[in-house]
């Protein structure tokens, strides 16, 4: 990969004018994966300035011309998309034919294709009387992405700036940048003008705070923990710049009385220990009747029986933790489970047997936990699920909603109708019913502590429109 150590600024790879460099390092050896340069606050805002040069003419294209430009992105990511795959899974973990292919790289076609078909149809002006509601580019955006879904997270930010005519500025995580490299070069090969898309390599302090506070970027978009979400709302208001903020969650998994639990049992521990647990919208509690906790014990123990291991195996189901600092908050919160009383059923602390070398951490659950421990209230974001008895239904819908959190919620009964009831009830962005696969036409984002705004599908296509009201306009006509 010929281009880790530059920038791509204004339609061209530069060499950074920060000497800073750091290794990425592959999760699953410990080894040097490749290097990249660190960015200067020069240097993100030399980037700044050419999404801002760029504005005037990009956010006058047809529709049509913006939707060639995303076919051809669409078409060279198509042909790359196995070297997309294979950096995923060395910069971050993820096991290469059972996540990397299939879901990690492919997510970004879903947002391109769903957001050339937004554009399609959608009517960026309507009238009410004399007067006309126009929705128009909101301008500069910086995006700021996360290491655990690297692309996807890239796909949901620059494909609605792109179908809305809006330039941009993007700082992927400096933990997993190599994938954003990558995407880089396929929007420079596809012949996205100069300056609608730069990337600039760097850490939160730095370049994050520059795309946050710059007064010429009219919207920053982040991903990331709700810590650092509120560092880039302080650095943002200042400004008075739009900002969406995509942050953590602790999600509820509710088994209603009447769920099938041979089902629904493992289905939440599979939804738990996708990607290493390293998913914000994890189902992080799993909430089941009190006289049905022996029963879920033993079936989630049965279904934590998983193959971890060396990420490019053939079958292997579960990779390392992305990187050292999450291994450690991850031992860290298994012990202070233990510490709390929580009931070990299965994993604990340490690695998995025979996996010494690498960021690997055993399955775990905890049973007959209380919504008052550490890890039921705290994002642990690594394979540890948490069960937690109750009484009743308004109960486990008490227990649910009594969180920081808002992201996600799960809710598994045989009846739908009750189903629907309680996911009603449930304070949260949004709600899978009975295994409810997630959909990239809807609106995800959170409540309370998990964010601001909505991505994917219309929604988060119009978070990167401004709406201008023009009285008058049909005066006479």
């Amino acid at each position: 990969m010929p281009n880790t150590e530059k920038f791509y600024i204004n339609g061209k790879w530069i060499t950074p004018q920060s000497d800073r460099r750091t290794e990425v390092i592959n999760p699953a050896t410990l080894q040097p994966a490749g290097k990249i340069a660190l960015g200067s606050k020069e240097d993100a805002e030399m980037a700044i300035a050419a999404a801002r040069n760029a504005f005037d003419d990009y956010s006058t294209w047809s529709c049509e011309q913006r939707l060639d430009l995303m076919g051809s992105i669409l078409s060279v990511y198509q042909r790359r998309i196995g070297e997309i795959a294979a950096a995923i899974s060395t910069e971050m973990g993820a096991p290469l034919k059972n996540l990397a292919e299939p879901a990690q790289a492919a997510t970004m076609l879903g947002h391109l294709e769903i957001n050339m078909n937004i554009l399609k149809h959608y009517q960026f002006h309507e009238d009410q009387g004399s007067t006309r509601i126009q929705r128009e580019p909101i301008g500069v955006c910086g995006m700021i992405t996360p290491w655990n879904w690297p692309i996807h997270q890239i796909g949901a930010k620059v494909a609605p700036a792109l179908a809305a005519g809006c330039t941009m500025v993007l700082k992927p995580s400096e933990l997993a940048p190599l994938s954003a490299i990558l995407f880089a070069e396929i929007m420079d090969e596809a012949g996205v003008p100069a300056g609608v898309f730069n990337l600039v390599n760097g850490d939160g302090p730095t370049v994050g705070s520059v795309l946050a506070s710059h007064p010429d970027i009219d919207f920053v978009s982040f991903t990331g923990s709700t810590r650092a979400g509120v560092l880039v709302s302080e650095a943002a208001a200042p400004t008075v710049k739009k900002v969406a903020l995509e942050l953590g969650g602790k999600s509820a998994n509710i088994l209603l009385e009447d769920a099938d639990f041979e089902t629904s049992v493992p289905e939440g521990v599979a939804a738990m220990l996708m990607n290493s647990g390293q998913n914000c919208n994890a189902p992080s509690r799993m909430l089941v009747p009190r006289t049905r906790l022996a029963e879920v014990e033993e079936l989630a123990k049965a279904a934590m029986k998983v193959v971890v291991g060396d990420p490019v195996a053939e079958d292997t189901a579960m990779g390392p933790l992305a990187n050292k600092p999450q291994f450690k908050k991850v031992q860290s919160m298994i012990q202070k489970g233990i510490d709390e009383g929580g009931k070990v059923i299965c994993g604990g602390v340490g690695k998995p047997d025979g996996l010494d070398q690498g960021y690997f951490a055993k399955p775990t659950i905890f049973s007959n936990v209380t919504n008052d421990m550490a890890i039921a209230r705290e994002e642990i974001f690594g394979p540890v699920l948490c069960i937690l008895p109750y009484d009743s239904e308004d109960d486990a819908v008490s227990i649910a909603n009594d969180s920081d959190y808002g992201l996600s919620g799960y809710v598994s009964s045989n009846d739908r109708a009750r189903a629907k009831a309680v996911a009603a009830k449930l304070r949260t962005g949004n709600v899978h019913l009975n295994g409810a696969d997630p959909d990239f036409m809807g609106a995800f984002g959170g409540y309370k502590k998990s964010g601001l705004g909505r991505e994917w599908g219309k929604f988060g296509f119009e978070e990167y429109l401004e709406v201008k009201t023009i009285f008058g306009h049909n005066d006479g006509v």
